[in-house]
């Protein structure tokens, strides 16, 4: 972390407090608080290789540099500002530094929000989301080529290749699923062609649950949302994507607070048939990544277990909805 800080010009003298933050199932995190009591947030990814993770999983710092960087672009976005990002051998990001968000991660205030309070912050979080989503890039998928591949041309060719990636990843750790990859394949060639209703990359975050998201003022109608963060899982692609994460396990058709807000910035919000059909791939994909993971994590039986409840049944349930349409 010194010589991460050092680039900064930033020298023990002048730090006061390293503090670790917890949360994070990849990278190691810390905040560093400085004499002038700046407060930065230091990102390290993890010693091993790409043999001890999933693919799409290599150089995420890459990823989340490149999705605060686009971001800025539209004022106001509460995203981090990143200062400095180290390159180690192969090019790879090898630390991150970045200012930190003010504010207290969404799932930890939740219980204290009352039902209007909660409305107006999804109603925020809707017109943001939908002005980040306004954002275009260079080509479709990972933009730190985790899959030895380049930005794609189309998004159907891009996410097949992400989808395949993680199948891939799943034999390679035999991975506990409720269905074969076999079957799993066949699903989703089957359902592919809806991915052509894409025509331009948008920037899509993928991790927007709550404890991605950060709340700052006092109870009672004060508190705004005040970060974004943790963007290293972010992709250019379809940004109906964005709604699998920020409605985990629910509907985000039922959310009219977060719709209302989306709309409102210029967000397409109708969910036709071919919206609910690309969503259902996305679930998918998500829920695959949580149950696959648990194995390189070496996660505890109990976290396995919980994934396997949750995960696993939701996985079953949007195969389900996409083999029904091709019958």
């Amino acid at each position: 972390m010194a010589a991460v800080l050092a680039a900064c010009s930033i020298t023990a003298h002048d730090v006061i407090d390293y503090a670790p933050l917890a949360g994070g199932t990849y990278n190691t995190v810390s905040r560093v608080t400085l004499r002038d009591g700046q407060r930065l947030v230091v990102k390290l990814p993890p010693d091993n290789d790409a043999g001890s993770t999933l693919t799409y999983e290599h150089d995420l710092l890459r990823a989340e540099v490149d999705y605060y960087q686009a971001a800025a672009a539209i004022p106001g976005t509460p995203v981090p500002h990143v200062l400095h990002t180290g390159l180690g051998p192969g090019k790879l990001v090898a630390g991150l530094v970045m200012t930190e968000r003010p504010g207290t991660p969404w799932h930890e205030a939740e219980a204290t929000l009352s039902t209007g309070e909660r409305a107006a912050l999804r109603e925020e979080l809707g017109t943001v989301v939908a002005r980040l989503h306004t954002l275009t890039g260079p080509g479709f998928g990972y933009p730190g080529r985790p899959l030895g591949r380049p930005l794609a041309d189309t998004w159907r060719e891009a996410f097949t290749a992400m989808m395949e990636a993680l199948l891939a990843d799943a034999e390679r750790y035999h991975a506990r699923l409720p269905t074969p990859v076999a079957d799993l394949r066949k699903v989703f060639a089957a359902g592919a062609e809806v991915l052509d209703d894409v025509t331009r990359p948008a920037l899509v975050h993928f991790d927007l649950w709550p404890g991605n998201l950060l709340l700052d003022g006092d109870p009672g109608g004060d508190r705004r949302l005040s970060g974004l963060i943790d963007g290293e899982r972010m992709f250019w692609g379809d940004p109906v994507a964005e709604f699998v994460s920020l409605a985990l396990f629910d509907n985000l058709e039922r959310d009219e607070a977060f719709l209302g807000g989306y709309a409102a910035a210029g967000g397409a919000a109708d969910f036709d048939d071919s919206v609910r059909r690309r969503l259902a791939l996305y679930r998918c994909y998500l829920y695959l990544i949580m149950l696959i993971e648990v194995v390189p994590r070496r996660s505890s039986p109990g976290q396995r277990d919980w994934v396997w409840r949750h995960a696993g049944g939701a996985l079953m349930a949007a195969l389900k909805e996409l083999s029904a349409e091709h019958r």
